[in-house]
């Protein structure tokens, strides 16, 4: 027969495991070449990289000019979403994705005005 767990040990187990999920939040590096406020919109590129052995091992690069065409970047983020989280938990952060977003420059709205007199 197990040994029954008491309720103070149980709500130790409790306490402990919040807190080490509330140290271990989700993160975003933003990269603005030209300044200003974050972009709210949704991005035009967005996808995850896979990383090893927590983000150590793993190397990527994103071609802009193929993302964006002659618009300009208006905005880079690397972020470590709820569902790259969750996954390197599972695998003990022996594999940590995170996802990749760039934000490009959108198209002027160009409206043809009629300069007849």
């Amino acid at each position: 027969m197990q040994p029954k767990t008491s309720p103070q040990a149980m709500l130790k187990i409790i306490i402990a495991l919040i807190i080490t999920i509330l140290m271990t939040a989700c993160s975003s590096v933003t990269m603005r070449p030209y300044g200003g406020a974050k972009e709210t919109r949704s991005p035009d590129y967005s996808d995850s990289k896979d990383y090893y052995f927590w983000g150590l091992k793993g190397e990527y690069e994103i071609n802009t000019s193929t993302v964006c065409g002659d618009r300009r970047v208006e905005q880079m983020q690397s972020v470590l979403t709820v569902s790259d989280w969750l996954r390197g938990v599972f695998t003990l952060f022996i594999y940590a994705p995170k996802t990749a977003k760039v934000w490009c420059e959108e198209s002027p709205d160009y409206e043809v005005q009629n300069h007849d007199n």
